[in-house]
């Protein structure tokens, strides 16, 4: 079976080559291990690793249930580690650190402590189906200690249903599973740009009012001298009188 995808998929390199060895060296498990790792490490993209995971499949490398069942558990897997990573970190060191960062405020975390409280399930659940925040999401959970059984099932769900998504996408579509890539690629783009201009506009909006929190106690003080400087005269032309 040694480079029957490699052979098929015509694709030898980078990471859908270590994914190909995985999958013919392991099975399931391959595909399992490097759905996990994809979890902790974003830089491995979701979109090679499942279409082409799906591929082996349609080649009979492994069943399409068990690329299915050993990827939705390395999701689970590495989501739990970053959920824990959260946990170990906690809420307190969490404040402190948010504390010395410059143009933050810690009223900003307490909203968003209150915004994860109240859709902080939807935000796991979807968040597994979003490029980028797919791994990310998982840090805030353990934060915020959400309970755990609730966790995994929302995790489970969601990974599952996008494995599903992209393994039969990548099943369907053959030795053409790179397709797969290119238009999720392109979504993960979006929503990459997305968040760093999202944070750009925060941090713009943050010094701006800064600027004119200062500018504002620097008038105040201004003004304070000169009614100090009109008040010192009055007094000195009443003496005078």
């Amino acid at each position: 079976m040694d480079g029957t995808i490699l052979a098929a998929s015509g694709d030898a390199g980078g990471i859908a080559g270590w994914v190909t060895g995985l999958v013919e060296a392991m099975g399931g498990p391959g595909a399992g291990l490097a759905i996990a790792l994809e979890n902790l490490f974003p830089p491995i993209p979701s979109e090679v690793v499942l279409p082409l995971t799906g591929f082996a499949a349609g080649q009979g490398v492994l069943s399409l249930f068990s690329a299915i069942f050993w990827t939705t558990l390395g999701s689970v897997v590495g989501a739990v580690a970053l959920y824990g990573i959260g946990a170990l970190y906690g809420r307190d060191r969490l404040r402190r650190f948010w504390a010395r960062l410059p143009l933050v405020k810690v009223s900003d975390l307490d909203r968003t402590e209150a915004w994860f409280a109240k859709h902080g399930t939807k935000a796991v659940f979807f968040g597994r189906m979003v490029p980028v925040f797919r791994s990310l999401i998982s840090v805030p959970a353990g934060v915020e200690r959400m309970p755990l059984p609730l966790f995994l099932l929302l995790t489970t769900v969601g990974s599952l249903l996008w494995n599903v998504a992209l393994i039969m996408s990548g099943y369907v579509l053959g030795d053409q599973w790179h397709l797969v890539e290119r238009y999720v690629g392109v979504a993960s783009k979006v929503v990459l740009a997305g968040s760093v201009v999202a944070l750009v506009a925060y941090v713009v909006l943050r010094v701006r009012r800064r600027r004119r929190g200062g500018n504002t106690h620097g008038d105040g003080a201004g003004d304070g001298g000169d009614d100090g400087g009109d008040g010192g005269r009055r007094r000195s032309t009443a003496g005078t009188g």
